[in-house]
């Protein structure tokens, strides 16, 4: 799992948790039927927004992304310099013979060695990356939306918990009870948006900006590879995608192809 995303969780619900327990019963804070309200609404105003595939694609998705390693970006310019080398040595063809767990990255490889203009490769390039932004933008506009819902489903679970308080006014020994059970739905609601659907859609944005960002790196060193393919010139191109401090000398690059 991602470590920043493993302490976000831990310290995030170990704190709300600590809160709750240090100031009094934990009992006071469960209520079914507001979980029913908040959770069931959510989910069925979720299901009403999205086609039911966008929705499972998205929880796919969110395991996906707290649980798989981020590509580095300074691995991938060395592997764009390296097929660089390989093809300034063997050819463009040699690069149909690539084995890479990307399939982005071989889909450039293989228009690359079926002799693809560079307008062809950009055009197809171009389209590829601006279809995966639509795609990731679904997936991360279901958690904003169910970030909306929850706490609006709060709010209608205090309102009909209110109105059933109403109903006891005659008896005021149930009056404090009866507004700590209207209240936990917005509770419920407010705590499922902030510590769990809207830290997901930003995780989710922040890998869409990183796999975006290594997706272009592959298409400017193919760009590269086909107007020069010069490995040095593919180097300058491609290390501006990486801050100063984390760029590798072109020396070791050499080295290690």
């Amino acid at each position: 799992m991602d470590l920043a995303s493993l302490i976000g969780i831990i310290s995030g619900v170990g704190l709300i948790v600590s809160a709750i327990i240090s100031g009094g019963d934990v009992h006071n804070f469960l209520n079914i039927p507001g979980i029913m309200i908040v959770v069931g609404g959510t989910m069925a105003a979720t299901l009403l927004t999205f086609q039911s595939n966008d929705v499972l694609t998205a929880f796919k998705s969110a395991y996906f992304v707290f649980t798989s390693p981020k590509q580095d970006s300074q691995e991938l310019i060395n592997m764009m310099v390296k097929l660089g080398t390989v093809s300034r040595n063997k050819g463009l063809l040699s690069l149909m013979d690539v084995k890479t767990n990307s399939p982005f990255l071989k889909r450039v490889c293989t228009l690359i060695a079926d002799s693809a203009d560079e307008e062809t490769l950009r055009s197809a390039m171009r389209t590829e990356i601006d279809s995966i932004q639509m795609r990731h933008f679904i997936v991360q506009d279901v958690f904003k939306k169910m970030a909306m819902y929850a706490p609006s489903f709060g709010m209608l679970g205090t309102l009909i918990g209110l109105i059933q308080m109403l109903s006891l006014l005659a008896n005021p020994e149930t009056l404090g009870p009866a507004m700590a059970i209207a209240l936990l739905t917005t509770f419920y609601g407010t705590l499922l948006a902030t510590v769990i659907f809207l830290p997901i859609a930003g995780k989710l944005r922040s890998r869409t900006m990183l796999e975006v960002m290594n997706f272009e790196i592959i298409f400017q060193g193919a760009v590269s590879i086909l107007q020069d393919n010069n490995p040095l010139s593919v180097y300058e191109k491609l290390s501006s995608f990486v801050p100063a401090k984390k760029r590798k000398p072109m020396q070791r690059l050499k080295d290690r192809t």
